[in-house]
């Protein structure tokens, strides 16, 4: 009886543990998928990780009703009262990084100044000024990289003074 009763301890344990695993609670096993932002604050600047289709509040003074259905169709990260959104476009001889800068109440930003630091995926590093493109009204770059990996973008950020930093990642 002893017996059949461990071996039932046992398979349930084993069960949940495979449950657990399979279920939508794997966030903390697969910081990859994970949708919240790792924030680290510092007096001068604030440095801020998004993952795909990061979603954040309904109440944040941002309109989504203009966004695709999971929040946003980029790439986002929030800043105090400033977000960024990320998109990259992968065509056949470069990637085109397409930013959005909005501040409170959803205003459009402008007139930031933005620079992309890009990690390739053979590890070289290639910087890029992101000016605004007031035909698409966005910030707009061309990297002209095609190696086939993951990419790592550093986008710093300076809105009349107020500097931050956003990191975003992408696979070609």
């Amino acid at each position: 009886m002893k017996v059949i009763k461990t071996s039932l301890i046992a398979l349930g344990s084993a069960s949940l543990l495979f449950l657990g695993a399979c279920s939508g609670g794997n966030q903390a096993a697969n910081p990859e998928s994970t949708t919240a932002s790792s924030t680290t604050e510092t007096a001068a600047k604030t440095e801020t990780t998004a993952k795909d289709g990061e979603k954040h509040i309904e109440g944040d003074g941002h309109d989504h009703s203009k966004d695709s259905k999971d929040g946003h169709s980029g790439q986002v990260v929030q800043s105090g009262k400033y977000h960024l959104e990320f998109k990259p476009e992968i065509v056949k001889d470069s990637t085109h990084l397409d930013i959005t800068v909005h501040g409170e109440q959803d205003k459009e930003i402008t007139d930031a100044k933005l620079t992309a630091q890009v990690q390739l995926p053979d590890g070289s590093n290639q910087t890029l000024q992101v000016p605004y493109n007031t035909e698409e009204k966005q910030y707009t770059a061309k990297l002209p990289a095609t190696a086939t990996g993951d990419y790592k973008v550093v986008l710093q950020t300076d809105i009349k003074g107020e500097k931050f930093n956003g990191r975003f990642n992408f696979k070609r």
